[in-house]
C-alpha cells in the first residue's frame, strides 16, 4: 500500500506549472481549503496535497475539484461524521506505518464544525507529529467584512436547529461581550434570525452569504430589519455566516422577574428557569423557586 503511493507522481500545478513536490515528514497535516474561491488556497497547502499518501476529506467530490483544478494526484479517502469511527482507525494506522495524511474539511480550516477534531486528538495520543497549515477561514472572513468590532469575538458555530432549543442556547449567549459570529443553513436563516432579534432587540448585525463565491453577499443592519428583509423573500441559497455585534456598555440585562415572564408565556418551567439561569448567571435553584412563584401568579 505504502509502495504504490511511494510511485504516484507527487506534483502540482499553480497558475499551469508543474512543480515537484518534495517528500513532507510523516505525520498528520491539517490543511485550510477555499471557502469558495479556488484561488484563495496557499501555496503550501498545494504542496502538501500533492504529497501526502492520502487525503482525508468530509466528501471526496468537493475536494477533488480542487486536485483536480491544481494537478494534485494523491488518492482521497471520505472522512466524515457517518463513517469517522471505522475510517479513524485505518487512518491512524496509515500514520504509525509513517504516512504523510493531510485533513482537509469540505471548506475552511479544519476541525471548525467539521469531525476532523477527534481524529487530530487521537494522532496526537499516539505520538504522531500534528501541523497546522493555516488559510481561508469562513469565520475571519465574515469578521472582515461585517463592519463590527473584531478586537473580541465568540464563535458560536451552528445553533440548535430546534426552536426551544435554539432559544435557550441564544439567551445564554446574550450578555457575552464579544462579537457573535454563527453559522446557519438557508433554511433557517429567517427562524434564527428572528429569535435573535427576539432576545438581542435592534442589536447591529451583518448577514454573509457566499463569502468569497460569484455571488456574495453581505448585509448590514440591526437585527430587527434584518428579520423583516429575511422573513419577505431575503435569498436563502447558499452558506450564510451572521455576525452580531456585542452588547452596548449601557445595555443592561433585564430583571430576572422580566426574563422569566417572557420565558414561561412560551416554554415550560424547566425551560425557562434554564435559559434565565444561562442568561443571568444566577443560581438555578434561585431562579426556580421565583419562576414557581411567578406561574403561581399567573
Amino acid at each position: 500500500m505504502a509502495t504504490e503511493s511511494n510511485e504516484r507522481p507527487r506534483r502540482y500545478a499553480p497558475l499551469g506549472i508543474t512543480i515537484e513536490a518534495p517528500r513532507a515528514p510523516p505525520g498528520l497535516y491539517l490543511v485550510a481549503t477555499p471557502i469558495g474561491n479556488l484561488g484563495d488556497v496557499t501555496l503550501r497547502a498545494l504542496e502538501i496535497l500533492a504529497a501526502a499518501d492520502v487525503i482525508a476529506c468530509e466528501d471526496t467530490r468537493v475536494t477533488r475539484r480542487l486536485t483536480e483544478r491544481y494537478g494534485i494526484t494523491a488518492p482521497l479517502t471520505p472522512y466524515h461524521e457517518h463513517n469517522a469511527t471505522q475510517v479513524r482507525p485505518k487512518l491512524l494506522a496509515r500514520l504509525r506505518d509513517g504516512a504523510t495524511v493531510a485533513l482537509v474539511s469540505d471548506a475552511g480550516t479544519p476541525l471548525i464544525s467539521d469531525p476532523g477534531y477527534k481524529l487530530a486528538l487521537a494522532a496526537r495520543a499516539a505520538g504522531h507529529p500534528v501541523t497546522a497549515l493555516p488559510g481561508p477561514s469562513a469565520v475571519l472572513a465574515a469578521l472582515s467584512v461585517a463592519g463590527l468590532p473584531t478586537d473580541r469575538f465568540f464563535f458560536e458555530g451552528f445553533l440548535p436547529p430546534k426552536q426551544s432549543a435554539r432559544r435557550k442556547r441564544i439567551a445564554a449567549l446574550a450578555n457575552i461581550p464579544a462579537t457573535l459570529v454563527l453559522f446557519e443553513s438557508g433554511s433557517r436563516i429567517a427562524d434564527t434570525l428572528a429569535d435573535l432579534a427576539e432576545a438581542f432587540g435592534r442589536r447591529d448585525a451583518a448577514i454573509c452569504r457566499e463569502l468569497t463565491k460569484l455571488h456574495e453577499e453581505v448585509k448590514r443592519g440591526d437585527l430587527e430589519t434584518l428579520t423583516r428583509d429575511y422573513s419577505v423573500g431575503g435569498e436563502t441559497r447558499g452558506e450564510f455566516v451572521i455576525v452580531v455585534a456585542p452588547p452596548h456598555d449601557d445595555e443592561k440585562p433585564e430583571d430576572v422577574d422580566g426574563l422569566l415572564r417572557q420565558a414561561l408565556q412560551r416554554v415550560s418551567v424547566k425551560e425557562a428557569v434554564g435559559e434565565v439561569a444561562a442568561a443571568t448567571g444566577r443560581p438555578r435553584r434561585e431562579i426556580y423557586q421565583r419562576a414557581l412563584e411567578l406561574a403561581k401568579e399567573k
